[in-house]
């Protein structure tokens, strides 16, 4: 089968076209056949040597986790899904997914079928994005209707998801971005907008129950500001070093790391706001698998709104 695959950690000149043995699922796994997958930030962060390239590598690899098919076949024990399936998910996280590739093999629990009306590049956008911002505000955060949430860095795959997910479960949401991208959010929900070019992070809002950091760096401890006490940060881009951390403790607040994991199910909770048409996932741009180095270049050069998606098919 046709697959990217990382030959050593660099650039984006690292990702070369390659032949490969298709693959075979085992109990509990499906084959899929990949029709589109999707490049989160993660991707290029891996194909560099950094992210989450102590699990998914070492090179050679095939990278990318994001991925929309149909279900080819299925090892014993699979019950959760049958052959022509239309499914999507993000297998094996952070251990290498191999979605850059035309089949892959996933644990079915790890998949969820497509919501009514999407098609596969817009559901190949959905998976990392969608579980990250499901499980840091619900899972974690444990969001209730009534709460402030300060999304910073809310035009990309997950800020954008984040937003929409806060709102659609009762939250008033303010939203930073940079002033290009507002009408873009304008139109996925009534949002407080905020200029992230010019007006600080700690300025952006105040005495919110619930901060998504996805911008990270010095923003993560000046996002601290806007937390009212006993508030949340979610340090979702770098995480926190010790020096936030300890501020944090000194005003109250709590720090959260989440890391993303797979997870059909909350995947199928995802997939009941998309039906009710509460989320919109958007597209940024599609490239043919095999220009899979320019898609990371375009990832890279940053101003994405929404997500970039490989087709495969």
């Amino acid at each position: 089968m046709r697959a990217i695959r990382v030959e050593r950690f660099g650039g984006p000149e690292v990702l070369a076209p390659v032949e490969v043995e298709q693959p075979s699922p085992i109990s509990t796994e499906v084959l899929v056949e990949v029709h589109a997958a999707g490049v989160n930030p993660v991707d290029y962060k891996t194909r560099r040597g950094e992210g989450v390239a102590r699990w998914a590598g070492p090179p050679p690899f095939v990278p990318g986790w994001d991925v929309a098919g149909v279900v080819v076949s299925s090892g014993y024990g699979v019950t959760r899904l049958r052959p022509g399936d239309r499914v999507f998910g993000m297998p094996r996280f952070p251990r290498a997914g191999g979605a850059y590739a035309e089949y892959v093999t996933a644990p079915s629990l790890q998949l969820a079928l497509l919501p009514e009306g999407v098609d596969f590049r817009e559901a190949a956008a959905m998976p990392l994005a969608a579980l990250t911002a499901w499980q840091t505000l619900v899972d974690a955060a444990e969001l209730s209707a009534g709460q402030v949430v300060l999304v910073h860095g809310a035009a990309g795959g997950v800020g954008h998801l984040a937003a929409q997910i806060a709102a659609a479960l009762g939250a008033t949401v303010i939203a930073t971005a940079r002033r290009g991208s507002h009408d873009f959010l304008r139109e996925l929900g009534a949002f407080e907008l905020v200029d992230r070019e010019t007006v600080p992070v700690a300025q952006a809002a105040q005495e919110v129950d619930i901060v998504v950091d996805l911008v990270g760096g010095a923003d993560t401890a000046a996002a601290l500001r806007a937390l009212r006490p006993g508030g949340v940060i979610l340090a979702i881009a770098d995480g926190a070093d010790e020096t936030t951390r300890a501020e944090a403790q000194r005003l109250g607040a709590r720090v959260l790391e989440p890391l993303v994991e797979p997870d059909g199910r909350g995947l199928d909770s995802f997939r009941s706001l998309v039906a009710e048409g509460a989320v919109k996932v958007v597209v940024d741009s599609v490239f043919p698998l095999d220009q899979a180095a320019d898609a990371h270049r375009r990832l890279e050069s940053g101003g994405v709104r929404g997500k970039i998606v490989l087709s495969v098919r």
